[in-house]
């Protein structure tokens, strides 16, 4: 048994390891990636824990999060929508199916689009956009997650993402993949666990299309005015890495609470510390949790984003349960974040 916890921690430790190496192997910086969107999180529950859960995180929310976590669905199959108003006006919608396949493992796909709304349409020629055109941004990205146990006490999980944004008349896509791994029972503790997800490990992106002409006349020629294509810069995506740990604990036969911490190191930004703490009380068929987090980057200058906080209400007859969640987190310049999940489960 000692033999075999010691194989798994090794296990863990050598990936983190490369997801550190990774990560800082893509020189480092603040800002200039591509699909920051990547990073913009999902469902209530997590996001009202501060994103510190990817220990535990499970479901059809787990795919974002930590894809692990998937395997952990208490049904046979979950569907999630889920809607967030995120910053200057941009709303964040993310649905999600999943199903398990015997032996197999978890299955899921999800997709998540960003709305920006109507942008009056400005160009060199007109840069103050009288001609009364609009455009609208499309950001989609789309995943395929896979999820099994390897033990009772150890999951893993991948995630591959297919990222596609078109402004007006440019346009990009690329890959990326995300993996993950739990570990429930840490040094043989009851209710410790442990996960690790490292994040958008892909190519980098580069915009293209019609909107990248110009008409400009060659100096080392003798040729009238021409169309040129603009080449436009390639960027790294926003690959991270988090670790987490939670303990989770039951008090008397209706009351439950966990408390949660993460580290979070990636290329785009300075490191983030997370924390999140839950309580929940059960009865027969229906169970009600308040939710409370933090993240905090003590390099930067000042944090964008701050406390969280949420709750969710849960309800199950049969072989069928929904469940509602509710999260909200304190954003600095902007209106706060707000996201609404509903949650189904067969």
């Amino acid at each position: 048994m000692k033999s075999h916890t010691l194989r798994l921690l090794t296990l863990i430790f050598c990936v983190v390891l490369l997801g550190v190496s990774v990560v800082t192997a893509q020189n480092p910086r603040v800002g200039g990636v591509a699909a920051p969107e990547l990073l913009i999180p999902v469902g209530a529950r997590d996001m009202a824990l501060g994103g510190s859960s990817l220990a535990v995180t499970q479901g059809v929310e787990a795919m974002f999060w930590n894809p692990a976590g998937l395997i952990k669905m208490t049904g046979s199959a979950e569907a999630m929508v889920s809607s967030m108003s995120y910053i200057a006006d941009i709303n964040v919608t993310y649905g999600a199916v999943a199903g398990k396949f015997g032996d197999f493992g978890d299955v899921g796909v999800s997709i998540k689009s960003l709305s920006f709304g109507n942008i009056p349409l400005t160009s060199e020629t007109d840069p103050e956009g009288l001609s009364g055109r609009f455009y609208s941004p499309t950001y989609i990205t789309m995943g395929l997650s896979y999820a099994r146990d390897l033990t009772d006490a150890v999951s893993v999980g991948i995630t591959a993402k297919l990222i596609s944004e078109q402004i007006d008349q440019v346009s990009s896509s690329g890959f990326a993949f995300d993996f993950g791994i739990q570990y429930k029972g840490l040094i043989q503790v009851k209710g410790l666990s442990i996960g690790l997800a490292i994040k958008n490990i892909g190519s980098g992106m580069t915009f293209n299309g019609p909107g990248l002409y110009v008409s400009a006349v060659d100096q080392n020629a003798s040729r009238p005015v021409q169309k040129y294509q603009l080449q436009a810069a390639t960027f790294e995506l926003p690959a991270t890495v988090d670790i987490g740990l939670t303990y989770e604990r039951n008090f008397g036969d209706n009351f439950v609470g966990s408390v949660s911490g993460a580290f979070v190191n990636n290329n785009l930004y300075y490191d983030e510390y997370r924390g999140g703490l839950e309580l929940g009380y059960n009865m027969e068929g229906f169970q009600i949790q308040g939710r409370v987090g933090y993240l905090n980057q003590p390099k930067a200058d000042e944090n964008i984003f701050g406390a969280t906080f949420g709750v969710g209400i849960a309800y199950k007859t049969g072989n069928t349960g929904i469940v509602f969640d509710y999260g909200y987190r304190q954003v600095q310049y902007f209106a706060a974040n707000n996201v609404f999940s509903v949650k189904v489960q067969f």
